[in-house]
C-alpha cells in the first residue's frame, strides 16, 4: 500500500460513533445545509417500507437532519412504490423523469435521474433491499460532509457476512435478481447477520465476492490511491451534489466504481473518506449474475483507463440444458449519462 494512502487511511476513515448527531446537527444549521436521501428500488416491497420508516422517524421526525427522502421506482411488479409512499417517502417514477430522453436499464440510469428530482446540498444513496436497516448508514456517511468542508464524496464500510438462504425464503428470488435492471443493489453479493435467521444459513465473512475478485485487484493495480476503501462497490455512500453534478454516470453496475474513480480525478483523494457502519444485511445474487456484473464493472475500469483497443463488450456463459451445456450471450454495459450540469432540464430547475 502507498504510504499515502497509509496517511489517508488514519485522516479519512472513521467509526459513525465518532460524529454524534448532536453534533451533526450543530454543524448542518451553522452551515445551512440541505440533506437528500435517495433509495433506488425495484420490486422492494418487502424491505424498503422498513427502511423508509426507519430514516424518517430517526433522522426526519426525532432531528431534522434528513430533508428529502425519495424512493426512485424504475418499474416495479410489485407494491414497492406504495409501501414506501405509506411509510413517508416521495416517490418518483424513473420513465416520468426527463422523459424525453428514454431511460435505460440499469441502477446509475436511476442515480443518475434522482439528481434531477431532488433538491439537497448532499446526495445520500441508500440501497433499498437492506434489512436490520439502521439510521447509522445515513448519519454515519453523511456526517463528514457537514462537519468538514473539505470532504466531497464518503462511502460506507461494514462487515458484509454472505448468508445462503433457503428454497422458499424470501430471500431466494435469483430469478428475479438474474438482471441488471435499475434495482438497487451495489456489489451483488449478499450481507447478513453472522447466525442463522429465518432459514437462511449464514457462510460468515464470505460476502463482497466482485469486491475482493473484481474490484479490489482492478483499484490495486490502475488506482492504488483507492486501495484504501473497504467497500468501494458498496451502495450506501453520499457526496456533494456540486460533486455529483460534474461526474458521468455508467447506467448498469459499474456506476459505484465509475464514480468513486471520477471522484478521485476531480476531488483528490483527501476529498473522500468512509465510515465504518456495523453490519450490511442483504440479500444473494447468484453466480451468473455476479458474473454479468463483473463484466460491468471491468468494462467501467477500462473505459476509464483508455478510449482506444477496447474489448468486445459481450460476456458469454453457460447453463446445462436438456442436451448438454447452452452458451448464454449477454452484452456488457457501455453507455454512460454525462453530468447532469450538462442537461439542460437540470440547470433550468437549479436556477428556478
Amino acid at each position: 500500500m502507498l504510504e499515502e494512502v497509509e496517511h489517508w487511511l488514519t485522516r479519512r476513515s472513521w467509526s459513525v460513533a465518532d460524529r454524534p448527531l448532536d453534533r451533526l446537527m450543530v454543524a448542518k444549521a451553522a452551515r445551512g445545509t440541505t440533506v437528500s436521501v435517495v433509495l433506488p428500488a425495484l420490486n422492494e416491497e418487502e424491505t424498503v417500507g422498513e427502511i423508509v420508516s426507519v430514516i424518517r422517524r430517526e433522522l426526519m421526525e426525532r432531528v431534522r437532519l434528513v430533508d428529502e427522502l425519495v424512493v426512485v421506482d424504475s418499474g416495479s411488479t410489485d407494491r414497492t412504490a406504495a409501501v414506501a409512499a405509506a411509510a413517508g417517502a416521495r416517490v418518483e417514477d424513473r420513465d416520468a423523469i426527463l422523459p424525453r430522453l428514454p431511460a435505460l436499464p440499469g441502477k446509475g440510469e436511476v442515480l443518475w435521474r434522482s439528481l434531477l428530482v431532488t433538491s439537497g446540498d448532499v446526495v445520500c444513496f441508500v440501497d433499498a433491499d437492506l434489512r436490520r436497516f439502521s439510521a447509522d448508514f445515513v448519519s454515519g456517511i453523511v456526517g463528514p460532509l457537514l462537519t468538514d468542508q473539505d470532504m466531497q464524496f464518503v462511502k460506507a464500510m461494514y462487515d458484509r457476512p454472505l448468508l445462503q438462504p433457503a428454497a422458499g425464503h424470501p430471500d431466494d428470488r435469483s430469478a428475479r435478481d438474474d438482471r441488471d435492471d435499475g434495482s438497487d443493489r451495489g456489489d451483488g453479493d449478499d450481507g447478513s447477520d453472522r447466525g442463522d435467521r429465518g432459514g437462511q444459513g449464514s457462510l460468515g465473512g464470505q460476502g463482497g465476492r466482485v469486491t475482493e475478485l473484481v474490484a479490489r485487484p482492478l483499484l490495486n493495480l490502475h488506482w492504488p490511491r483507492l486501495a484504501g476503501f473497504v467497500q468501494p462497490l458498496g451502495g450506501e455512500y453520499a457526496a456533494r451534489r456540486s460533486l455529483l453534478e460534474r461526474l458521468p454516470f455508467p447506467v448498469g453496475y459499474g456506476v459505484e466504481l465509475g464514480l468513486l474513480v471520477d471522484a478521485l480525478h476531480t476531488a483528490g483523494l483527501d476529498a473522500l473518506g468512509q465510515v465504518d457502519v456495523g453490519v450490511r444485511i442483504h440479500r444473494h445474487q447468484d453466480e451468473r449474475a455476479l458474473g454479468r456484473m463483473a463484466a460491468a464493472i471491468y468494462r467501467t475500469a477500462q473505459l476509464r483507463l483508455s478510449r482506444a483497443h477496447l474489448v468486445r463488450p459481450e460476456l458469454t456463459q453457460f447453463e446445462r440444458g436438456e442436451n448438454g451445456f447452452v452458451p448464454r450471450t449477454h452484452a456488457v454495459d457501455t453507455e454512460e449519462r454525462p453530468p447532469v450540469r450538462e442537461i439542460a432540464e437540470y440547470t433550468a430547475g437549479r436556477a428556478a
